[in-house]
Formats: C-alpha cells, structure tokens, sequence
C-alpha cells in the first residue's frame, strides 16, 4: 500500500447500530452486489444481536466501522459461513461501508485488523466470498494478501461465487 491508512475503529455492534446499518445501506450502489437493496430493519436488528453473541462466543464477529469522529461508516470482521453450499465450516471475513466512504481506504484499513483480531482468536485462515465484477472487494482482498482459490456456483444467482483464502 502506497498511502497511509486512515485511522478506523471497529466496535460491536450496538441496537442503535442496526438502525445505521439500514440507513447506509438503502443506498442501491451500496447493495448491488448483495441484492440491490437494503434488508427490513428487523434483519440488521437480528444480525446486530447475532454479531454480538458471535463476539461473546468467538472473539470476533462482524464489527461495526467507526471514524475519528464517531459516525457509523458500515461493518467489516468474521463469521463462521452461514451457507449450506461454499466453503462451509470456514470462517469468511467481509465489509460493507457507506457510498460516501468509498476510495479512501477505510475498509482496507478495517480488514487489516479484522485479520489481526481473527488471528489472535485463533483463527488458522479465513476466506472472503466475492462476486465476478465487484472489483472493489476484489481489490481489498488482494490488498490484504488474499489469493482466489475456489469458485462456487451460487444456488440463487447466475454468476458464480470467487472464494478468496488467506493462511494467517
């Protein structure tokens, strides 16, 4: 990386944060790779209150990313994969930041340290679930050190799943 990473803090998720999470992420440009459109309140609400027990049970879990000054940027961290299909029984690291955030390092910054805190809890690799075209993502896990390994077919979409792996 050629410039500084700005500074970033990740937080467990509050119930306040559910009600960020909706907001930052109505933006369609935000969830074009995951749906187009933001989940009802009640699924951040659930993923919220699932974060934080995956925090109390593991050690890490999804993260809320904060600024220097406070304001929810998105999420970033780990989970076990929830799926059926893909890599199962791996623990998949990931980031979704507001559009008004992008291109300034952010979720590179907040992968950094997931990396860290997944790694100090013990986590032996993880892995990073990316569509074909999401050049962003792509970009951050090849940032991170992250190689594709595998490619699922996804049971809902045409385009197939890019399984990004890193030994830690």
């Amino acid at each position: 990386m050629n410039r500084a990473l700005p500074d970033v803090r990740l937080r467990v998720p509050t119930d306040e944060d559910a009600f960020a999470w909706h907001r930052i992420f109505a933006d369609p440009e935000v969830m074009e790779f995951h749906g187009g459109r933001a989940a009802e309140l009640s699924v951040y609400e659930e993923l919220t209150a699932r974060q934080r027990r995956h925090d109390a049970e593991l050690g890490f879990c999804l993260w809320t990313i904060v600024d220097s000054e406070g304001e929810v940027l998105g999420f970033t961290g780990a989970q076990p994969w929830p799926g059926e299909w893909g890599p199962r029984g791996e623990i998949e690291i990931g980031w979704r930041l507001g559009r008004a955030h992008w291109g300034k390092g952010y979720v590179t910054a907040a992968a950094v340290t997931t990396l860290e805190r997944v790694r100090a809890a013990g986590v032996p690799r993880v892995v990073a679930m990316v569509r074909p075209g999401n050049e962003r993502s792509i970009a951050v896990t090849r940032r991170v050190g992250m190689e594709l390994a595998e490619v699922f077919a996804h049971p809902t979409q045409e385009d197939a799943a890019h399984c990004y792996r890193l030994t830690l």
